[in-house]
Order: C-alpha cells, then structure tokens, then sequence
C-alpha cells in the first residue's frame, strides 16, 4: 500500500477522481491509472440528501471494487448531509485511506469525527468545501489532525455535460483563493503536513496557475477519463497518454514553482 496523502513533497501530485469512470470497466480503468503513475484515487461519496437532484453516486460498491483493483491510497470525499461515525467505520472496513468531511453539512460535531476518524480508526482525514465558502471557515482546520484541505470549484450540474471537458466552472478567483489558503498554511508552519488541493474544473492548461498559487495535489477526473469521443477504454493506451500529459506539465510547473520546502517566495 502507498503511503502519499499528507506526506507533501516538491511534486505536485494528482488524486485521479473517478466520478467519470466507465463502471463497466472500472477495475481496468483503475489499474492503468496506477500504472500510469497517479498518486492516489478519489471518490465522491454521496447520500442522496446532499446533493438531492440526483441519484446517489460512488457507493459502498464502487469503493469496494476499486480497493480489490489497486494498492493506491482511496479518498472518499463525504458529500452528505451530516454523515455519521456507523458511516466512518464502514469505510475502515472497505479499505478507505482518506475521509474528507463537508464543512458546510457535518454539523457541530466536525471536530470530534475528525478526532475519530484519526485516532480511533486510525485513517487520514480532511475537510473540503464549496467555492463561496469563505477562507476564514478553514482556519480552525489547520490542525495536526488533518492531512489535506480541499476546495471545489462551481458545478453548474443543471447544463448538460459537453464530452471530453470538464463540467465545472473556473472563476479567476479560484487562483486567488488556493493562495489565500495556502499563505494561512505556510503562517501556521504547517506547509510540509498539509495538502492543499483544488478540486474541478483543472486541466493541461490551467493547473500551472494553480500550482504556482500554492495547490500541492489536483484532483482530476475529466482530463484522465474523458474524451471527444466518450469516456477513455482501458487497453486503448489513451488513460496513459492523459495521465502522461498532465504529469509532464504539472512536473515543469513543480520545478519552477516549488522546491523541497513548498513553494518559492
């Protein structure tokens, strides 16, 4: 089993999501990404509630398959409506790494589940929020117990989706605020335990703005599961080539960014 998640390092890193994986053939599609050299996989753990105007996604089956198809780290990113300890022991058990709380619906007792989650069951954890959730709601969270602080990107899920992008919206203010978050980070003396991810909406063109902002991990799904054509088949060499892409410009904008303390002044 790897062991990355809350271990930041001069590379930026990739948490491959698998919102759009074809789960036909998501076992495949999971192998060529580890293959491919992504550092940790992502699920969207839905309720129902949540987000109400669709059907739940990325259940307890889903996180089950993909555990028996890789050695990677699995992050399940809760988007509940205050999720439950029951809910935190079942993800123990299906071999889930990461836990990453919603700020805005875990309720009053965020930090307890943050304290169980890492000393009871012994697993990693993080919290993650919304675009329009305000820097200042982060603060407490900058903490020795969370590994990884993640903010999304807006999703106008009402438009239907165009293939091969990503169906997130990115405001110029998103580069603004990974910086505000980071720059929090660095003054607590925390920039070498905790991640900083963005998550939605990034890609081959956009996620150098983000790393030279402070993002140590970008969470990705379309550029590595999606194509003109439709979702990339395993065996086709094209999850490869895009994990491949992406690497290589995240890699450059690393090395002119970042060095072994985090990023440059």
């Amino acid at each position: 089993m790897t062991d990355t998640i809350g271990k930041v390092t001069q590379r930026c890193k990739i948490a491959a999501g698998l919102f759009w994986a074809d789960y036909a053939v998501l076992g495949a599609q999971v192998k060529e990404l580890e293959a491919a050299g992504v550092d940790w996989l992502h699920i969207e753990v839905r309720d129902g509630k949540y987000m109400d105007f669709g059907m739940p996604r990325g259940g307890f089956d889903i996180i089950e398959a993909t555990r028996a198809s890789s050695s990677l780290e699995i992050e399940a990113q809760l988007q509940m409506y205050r999720p439950t300890f029951d809910v935190f022991n079942q993800l123990k058990d299906l071999g889930v790494d990461l836990i990453s709380l919603p700020i805005e619906t875990t309720g009053e007792m965020i930090f307890q589940q943050i304290t169980y989650i890492k000393e009871k069951l012994d697993l990693k954890v993080g919290v993650w929020a919304w675009q329009g959730v305000p820097t200042y709601a982060f603060e407490q969270f900058i903490h020795p117990y969370v590994d990884i602080i993640e903010y999304e990107s807006r999703a106008p899920f009402w438009v239907r989706p165009v293939a091969g992008k990503s169906p997130h919206t990115m405001d110029p203010i998103m580069v603004t605020t990974i910086r505000k978050l980071h720059d929090m980070i660095a003054a607590a003396g925390m920039e070498d335990r905790i991640e900083l991810m963005e998550d939605g909406g990034l890609n081959a063109g956009n996620v150098g703005e983000f790393i030279a902002a402070g993002m140590t991990v970008g969470e990705f799904s379309s550029p590595l599961l999606k194509g003109p054509e439709g979702k990339l088949q395993p065996g086709t060499g094209a999850i490869a080539a895009a994990v491949s892409k992406l690497r290589a410009v995240m890699d450059a904008a690393s090395d002119k960014y970042r060095n072994e303390n985090g990023l440059i002044a």
